[in-house]
């Protein structure tokens, strides 16, 4: 036998595990298309611009004469108007104090959660079955926690890329503003275009953006980065760069190449002390844009190259598995990054992305 639902609050929808060789007829699919409406609609929270229209909705799918929606805040959204709007109050103020189910003659009230967090309540005046208002506090509870899911990934993405921003090396920094300085006398025209490579190198990395940039974008950053890296580094770095134009307009995520590209010089060559060679190649694959950057150092394991891309590797080295996570979120499980290496034998990381992605704009 099945448990009973929990006093006091509404079980999980599951009204499609009910008879599940039925087929739904146009009236139901109506139905089903409303509730995704209204799910929808309280995508910004019960106390959010869509509150009204979701409760307009839920109100024409119940039948009832009145629906109301509350948050923590205790003031209603409403769509008709109750019958008693004094004991509507008061009972919804019972149920934000109790988080317990409350009625009196037609009036119900509801607790609503989202995550097993108590967020507010269904007010619902009219002959509305139980079954139904359950099933439509379970609708928003279910809508509610889908919500915060994704504003938790939204968070997570821009703690990522603030992680990457961080990751700038105060060593390379300190290098770079010396080597700029050594060429102040000596070749002050270097020395003003490496101060411009520097300028445009920490804008890119530091400054607040939109969601996407270009190949172009994230190259322009690149060329900065290298110009200083060769003027810290010497003749220790050799560079190749060959990227195909087809393949620059495409969007990307801020900071998607740009960490492959001083992870491998910064690991490939300059860790290394004996210098080292630094090739970067892009090029269109039918309708996919894939990217290389590769570099002669000592490699590594491919068990740690495993572990790096899944957050398990050393102190300071979560560039490359922000980066995968990122694109893998943008353009899906196929997409991301792939490293060819074993010790002694360097290190190739592949970059792959869709050429066009609905949604994916650089700005």
């Amino acid at each position: 036998m099945a448990a009973a639902p929990e006093p006091g609050r509404p079980r999980r929808s599951g009204w499609w595990r009910r008879g599940a060789r039925a087929r739904l007829g146009p009236d139901a699919m109506a139905a089903v298309a409303e509730g995704r409406r209204v799910a929808a609609s309280v995508r910004a929270g019960l106390d959010g611009p869509g509150a009204l229209a979701a409760a307009r909705r839920l109100r024409r799918l119940l039948g009832a004469d009145a629906v109301g929606l509350s948050g923590l805040s205790g003031v209603p959204t409403w769509s008709g108007h109750p019958s008693d709007q004094v004991a509507a109050a008061e009972l919804l103020q019972r149920v934000l104090r109790t988080d317990a189910r409350a009625a009196r003659g037609r009036l119900v009230v509801l607790p609503l959660h989202a995550r097993d967090e108590f967020v507010g309540a269904l007010v619902i005046d009219g002959e509305v079955a139980n079954a139904a208002s359950l099933e439509a506090a379970a609708l928003l509870g279910e809508a509610l926690d889908r919500a915060r899911l994704e504003a938790s990934a939204d968070v997570a993405e821009q703690a990522e890329l603030r992680a990457l921003r961080a990751e700038i090396s105060p060593h390379f920094v300190y290098n770079s503003l010396t080597a700029i300085a050594s060429f102040v006398e000596s070749d002050p025209e270097r020395a003003r275009d490496l101060l411009l490579d520097f300028a445009a190198y920490t804008r890119h990395s530091l400054a607040r953006h939109g969601d996407y940039t270009t190949v172009a974008g994230e190259f322009q950053a690149i060329e900065a980065y290298l110009a200083l890296a060769r003027a810290v580094l010497g003749e220790r770095l050799r560079v190749q760069v060959r990227i195909a134009p087809e393949i620059l307009p495409v969007a990307l995520p801020y900071l998607a190449l740009q960490p492959l590209v001083e992870n491998a010089v910064r690991h490939g060559v300059e860790l290394t002390g004996a210098g080292g060679f630094v090739q970067v190649s892009g090029q269109a694959e039918g309708t996919e844009c894939v990217i290389t950057v590769e570099d002669d150092g000592p490699g590594m394991a491919p068990g740690y190259a495993a572990d790096v891309l899944a957050g398990r590797g050393r102190p300071g080295s979560l560039g490359l598995m922000n980066v995968d996570r990122r694109l893998r979120t943008v353009f899906g499980p196929g997409y991301g990054l792939v490293i060819e290496t074993a010790d002694g034998a360097g290190t190739k990381v592949v970059l792959r992305v869709p050429r066009f992605q609905p949604g994916v704009v650089a700005q």
